[in-house]
């Protein structure tokens, strides 16, 4: 039997030429032997994996034939997507794209928390927007970050849908990363406090248009912010 984390490895390899344009997007792999012998595993093993990349649609594997690199539009996992645009887009796009998402997901989330929000859910958001005050106050990136995302956490919880968490969850892990890079920045951090304070007191009146308004508006200055204070830095 193969071993799972043996398969893992050598797909990454596989993903990673492909990442870094050493196997360009639309075109064929080479042979099956070929880049066995390549990476120093079995035939058996690398077949694993190239199934592992097939399942994730970046491969399209005909029978009989070599597999090709599929165009981005059909990767059907993160993980892959994130890393291709990371490495050959301008520096920060991921980023905004990455915040372009969270408003059109949020904004509506908010929407739907103005009217479903219970007095314990803005209690909690109470606490998480005092937590970031103090971790502004103390210079605390560590426990700012925490807090925001936990405020974050609320809302869509508030909602009661539960595809709305599903949808953002993968993307979890990295918007943390991002969060983290951000948050460093102690204006970014006055702003975000404005921000979540504005959107606090629109789903605390069970406006859903102003709460609409007021996470779009959050998110918007999360953009401004990122460009003004972030971008530079990685050009």
């Amino acid at each position: 039997m193969v071993r799972a984390s043996l398969v893992t490895t050598v797909a990454d390899a596989v993903l990673d030429d492909i990442v870094a344009g050493v196997v360009p997007i639309g075109s064929e792999l080479p042979s099956e032997a070929a880049l066995a012998a390549q990476h120093d595993v079995s035939r058996v093993t690398m077949r694993e994996a190239l199934k592992r990349l097939q399942g994730l649609g970046v491969l399209d594997v005909r029978r009989g034939k070599r597999g090709v690199v599929a165009p981005t539009s059909a990767w059907t996992d993160l993980e892959p997507i994130l890393r291709v645009t990371a490495f050959g887009a301008d520096p920060g796009l991921t980023e905004l794209q990455l915040i372009e998402v969270r408003e059109m997901i949020e904004s509506g989330a908010a929407a739907l928390a103005a009217a479903r929000c219970s007095a314990k859910d803005l209690a909690e958001l109470e606490r998480m927007l005092r937590r970031m005050r103090t971790a502004h106050e103390e210079s605390d990136v560590g426990a700012f970050v925490e807090a925001d995302i936990a405020f974050h956490d609320v809302i869509l919880r508030a909602t009661g849908n539960v595809f709305v968490g599903v949808v953002l969850a993968p993307l979890s892990r990295v918007m943390r990363e991002k969060r983290a890079q951000t948050s460093a920045v102690d204006a970014i951090q006055a702003h975000a406090i404005q921000q979540h304070t504005r959107v606090l007191a629109a789903l605390r009146s069970g406006d859903a248009e102003a709460s609409r308004t007021a996470m779009s508006a959050h998110m918007r200055q999360t953009a401004d912010d990122f460009r003004a204070h972030v971008l530079p830095s990685l050009h």
